[in-house]
């Protein structure tokens, strides 16, 4: 086990650069866990006297229009981003996954239901879905969740239907139904476990993309409702103040863009490292 462990990390963080990733999302990770104690002041704390001012040593990237601090918005910024990121591609994944799982193994007519529904929603841009259900739904945390769950349901439904196809015809799975197995007996111990690794490489990109998601509902005032600190909506708070206080929008979009591309990074490497043909080359 500790040899498969130790196999398993080389090939991950064999480029230097899914390194570097991995400490970005883990600096991150610890701003949204410890936003109080990494938080010099209390992000939700205006003093308009002191708006739009620049860097300096108590207020380290300025204030906004409002005269609160930059960095602390920043900081608890992060525990939406990873929130809404993580827990909308589990929703996605869980709903996804049994989705695939039934179509994939039943097959039939269970299988074209399904895929067609798929497809039907695929045909709906993620963003303009979202933002119709938040219309419906009303704007909060868990709506937002939701959400964006709902919208990548298909991405995983038809990435776990495919790797179904592919082995629900070997022997092991023969020799389950022939041992009296149930069909739920069937999928969750014999399939599901042989079709996990690459949904774990593509819930890992997901998140990536659903932190993006959410801060460009709320640059669009459709996402997180204020003063909740959320990068999107300072990014587009700042916007107007582009000139005067440019570091008001750039902060914030580099920490969004910063996080973005470590979880694609880092996926890209978790996908080499999950490969069996990468990890039998060591």
């Amino acid at each position: 086990m500790l040899q498969k462990a130790r196999k398993f990390c080389t090939v991950l963080f064999s480029r230097k650069i899914v390194l570097v990733s991995a400490l970005v999302i883990l600096f991150f990770a610890i701003c949204a866990i410890a936003s109080p104690l990494m938080a010099p002041c209390d992000p939700y704390e205006q003093d308009l006297s002191r708006r739009l001012e620049g860097v300096s040593s108590e207020h380290w990237l300025g204030t906004d229009q409002l005269g609160r601090d930059l960095y602390s918005r920043i900081v608890y910024g992060s525990r939406v981003a990873f929130m809404v990121g993580i827990l909308a591609v589990i929703a996605a994944a869980v709903m996804g996954c049994a989705i695939g799982l039934v179509s994939g193994y039943f097959g039939g007519w269970v299988d074209q239901v399904l895929m067609r529904l798929m497809e039907a929603q695929m045909s709906i841009p993620p963003l303009i879905l979202a933002l119709a259900l938040v219309a419906v739904f009303g704007r909060s945390i868990p709506m937002l969740i939701f959400v964006l769950g709902v919208s990548a349901i298909p991405n995983f439904a038809r990435m776990m239907r495919g790797q179904v196809l592919s082995v629900r015809e070997m022997d092991y799975v023969a020799a389950s139904r022939i041992r009296g197995n149930s069909n739920t007996a069937t999928m969750v111990r014999h399939i599901l476990p042989n079709c996990i690794s690459p949904i774990i490489v593509i819930m890992t990109q997901s998140i990536g993309g659903s932190i993006l998601a959410e801060a460009s509902m709320s640059f669009l005032g459709a996402g997180i409702v204020p003063p909740t600190a959320s990068w999107g909506a300072m990014v587009n708070d700042g916007y107007s103040y582009i000139y005067d206080a440019p570091l008001f929008a750039l902060a914030p979009g580099v920490a969004i863009i910063l996080l973005v591309l470590a979880f694609n990074i880092f996926g890209d490497g978790l996908r080499d490292a999950l490969d069996p043909r990468l990890r039998g080359a060591l």
